[in-house]
């Protein structure tokens, strides 16, 4: 998730093992904890970039790291403060504000490594980065908690029902996911759609829409669902997967096919366009529902400069193209009532 939903969760952590020791400073060393998992982000300068989209979350989100760095930081800090409030209190808040940091990521599409070293990132695919229904609602209640004093159990209650309220939001999303997963096998079955795997995933900023992306030998299959509407509305779009593949790809330097694999869980498309290659990353979805079908083309992807003899010399990490975004037209999306949208640029 992101920053501030971590420095939220980790503060309530913070105040839930160790909020009548030690009031507002317990949410305040909890949200440290909670944003320690992310720390990792500095190495990325020292990768390959498609290396580094598999080093972010992974020993830093593990179970291993929150043991180590748990019991180390617990009694570094209860060091410092000449054991104010006790080894055993510094260790629980550490370990707790690291530990629900990848536990609440591994909700999102990218997931984590949790059971670092082994290689499996584990998603169950539910949530968005940025959800505000999840996040505003529980930063409230924390902040409202941390006005009241140490003593008061309306600042517990209120604590704790904003982790209720946080974790039944997840929960929700599973639920969600459920439903959308049956409903989509349901549709792709009716309309005999050859699909030989398929992912649904929450759009950006809410669990009430969500992308589904298939595929099968030739063709990508993109569709969306709005659990206001009885099913699918839209109709699918079919998306040549051309003749490129992550294997034909020749690399300057260490061969990245293995991590490019990796990265897109092999959901990816690859274009040549002169002497650049672009390989789109379509898990994260397209940016037409966000632009009024203006801009119809993936979120993030990696973009490779090459020379005369097909040789990948550069890779950049693509920006997505957030200039013409139209909110009312992607709330419409949301809530079921946009019209039928055109087919991917990429289609053609």
């Amino acid at each position: 998730m992101d920053s501030l939903t971590q420095i939220v969760l980790g503060g309530a952590i913070g105040e839930l093992v160790a909020g009548k020791k030690m009031w507002n400073k317990a949410v305040l060393w909890g949200a440290l904890a909670g944003t320690i998992p992310d720390l990792d982000v500095f190495l990325r300068g020292f990768y390959h970039p498609i290396e580094a989209a598999l080093v972010h979350r992974g020993f830093s989100h593990s179970i291993l790291f929150a043991l180590l760095a748990g019991p180390l930081l617990g009694w570094l800090f209860n060091r410092i403060t000449k054991d104010k409030f006790g080894l055993k209190t510094w260790i629980m808040l550490f370990f707790w504000g690291i530990i629900t940091h990848p536990m609440l990521d591994i909700f999102t599409n990218y997931g984590t490594q949790f059971f670092w070293p082994f290689d499996a990132r584990i998603t169950f695919n539910s949530v968005f980065v940025i959800d505000p229904l999840y996040t505003v609602p529980f930063m409230v209640l924390l902040i409202w908690a941390m006005r009241l004093t140490k003593e008061s159990k309306k600042r517990r209650r209120l604590n704790r029902i904003g982790l209720i309220y946080s974790t039944s939001y997840l929960m929700l999303g599973l639920l969600i996911k459920w439903f959308v997963w049956n409903d989509v096998h349901y549709y792709v079955k009716k309309h005999h759609l050859k699909v030989d795997r398929i992912m649904v995933t929450p759009m950006p900023f809410t669990c009430f829409y969500w992308y589904v992306l298939g595929e099968n030998k030739r063709e990508f299959i993109v569709m969306h669902r709005s659990i206001f509407n009885s099913s699918i509305t839209d109709e699918p779009h079919l998306i040549n997967r051309g003749t490129i593949r992550i294997d034909n790809l020749a690399w300057k330097g260490r061969n990245q096919n293995a991590n490019l694999h990796k990265v897109t869980n092999d959901y990816c498309l690859i274009q040549e366009d002169n002497k650049q290659l672009t390989a789109y990353d379509l898990r994260f979805g397209f940016l037409s529902k966000f632009t009024r079908e203006k801009v119809n083309v993936p979120l993030l992807g990696y973009n490779f400069y090459t020379s005369q003899n097909q040789i990948i010399r550069t890779t950049m990490v693509r920006q997505a193209q957030w200039d013409k975004v139209d909110f009312g037209y992607y709330t419409q999306c949301v809530f079921g009532k946009s019209a039928q949208s055109n087919e991917p640029v990429l289609n053609k």
